[in-house]
């Protein structure tokens, strides 16, 4: 294996390893704080770092943004994700919720070839298919426990792909510091519409109160780890090319899973392992059939 390939892969681990324990530091928060306002101090922290960064890196042109409805619909589109999933491990084991945003990638193929005309191959069609019987498998369990509330991980993994294509449309117009930040800086507003009207409506669970020191400290972790975690997959992305590290986005349900366990004390049943062990077989044949195609065939 290259030397770029191995730090390549690396840096993916060590960046999807982050994004995990963000993950499970959001979690802790559960009972203390709304989700909603969680998601939002998150994303406006985030927004502000990233902002005196982007300034002190490449200077006041760097904040004009290319295509804006795109990235306003960037940033509706992560608040969505990021607001379903903040809920739904509120209410659900980790390791459960977090395998079912996997199937993020079958519905981004099929949502490009809705949206961006690409044919939809009998492979996508296939893992599709596939990840749908697993992720039924493991929100049966689910169901039963917290009802309905076990669907936001199925709309956070919709609002990821909805993301996705976006990215595609405005791929290469600006840094990936700049795109970092313009996503965190729509997403903010939009998180804090979102938790002034959930607070409104009457909850108890969504109501908005001061928050703790250790809450806000808690969402500015949250924040760098995020940042981080995104910027060490960018640059994976770099050295390896994205096919290669695509499978390492399979650490994070490891890493949830045993931080559920050992932090959290919830381990996953049979039955959920089982379906993660689908969606994730389907989204690696996804990713296999996908490099088989782009490989250059003989003339």
């Amino acid at each position: 294996m290259r030397q770029n390939d191995t730090f390549g892969l690396l840096y993916a681990l060590a960046g999807f390893a982050l994004l995990s324990c963000g993950d499970a530091v959001v979690k802790t928060i559960a009972g203390l704080f709304a989700p909603s306002g969680v998601a939002a101090v998150r994303y406006v922290i985030g927004a502000v770092g990233l902002g005196v960064l982007l300034l002190w890196r490449e200077g006041r042109s760097a904040f004009v943004m290319p295509h804006p409805r795109i990235q306003l619909l960037r940033g509706v589109a992560i608040s969505v994700s990021t607001l379903a999933f903040f809920s739904a491990i509120f209410v659900m084991p980790l390791a459960a919720a977090t395998a079912i945003t996997f199937t993020c990638p079958m519905i981004t193929a099929l949502l490009a070839a809705l949206f961006l005309g690409e044919p939809a191959r009998r492979e996508t069609w296939i893992a599709s298919l596939t990840a749908f019987v697993g992720m039924l498998i493991v929100l049966r369990p689910n169901l039963a426990a917290v009802g309905w509330a076990a669907l936001l991980p199925v709309l956070a993994a919709l609002g990821m792909s909805v993301l996705m294509i976006c990215n595609r449309f405005v791929a290469g117009k600006a840094s990936p510091l700049a795109m970092q930040f313009y996503l965190a800086a729509l997403a903010a507003p939009v998180l804090v519409v979102a938790a002034l009207l959930a607070h409104a409506s009457g909850f108890d669970r969504l109501a908005l109160v001061v928050p703790q020191w250790s809450v806000v400290a808690r969402c500015a972790l949250v924040a760098v780890t995020a940042s981080t975690g995104h910027w060490l997959i960018f640059n994976a992305t770099v050295r390896a090319g994205a096919a290669t590290i695509a499978p390492m986005t399979y650490v994070q349900l490891l890493i949830a899973s045993a931080l559920g366990w050992a932090v959290f004390g919830s381990h996953p049943d049979a039955m959920t392992l089982l379906g993660a062990v689908i969606i994730i077989a389907a989204g690696l044949y996804l990713w296999r059939a996908g490099r088989v195609r782009d490989v250059p065939q003989p003339e």
